[in-house]
């Protein structure tokens, strides 16, 4: 009997990098209970609420070079 699962990864082989990206794709998702796209949909709506908020100055910011000096400082 034929290894389909070898065949099947022989003819990806000949896809181009883009169409083997996807496959992997497709093929993670079909691993997890929640679809990647739903996974991918729910972190868009979080980022696009933590601009909003970030927007209305309902957050505070800190400069990149203060977190990273605290970064340093913390884990030398």
């Amino acid at each position: 009997m034929p290894d389909l699962v070898a065949e099947l990864a022989e003819q990806a082989r000949t896809l181009s990098a883009e169409e083997r990206s996807r496959l992997v794709d497709l093929l993670l998702e079909s691993l997890h209970d929640a679809p990647l796209a739903e996974v991918e949909a729910a972190w868009d709506k979080e980022i696009e609420g933590r601009v909003a908020a970030f927007e209305r100055g309902e957050v505070q910011s800190h400069a990149a070079e203060d977190v990273f000096a605290e970064a340093r400082r913390i884990a030398p």
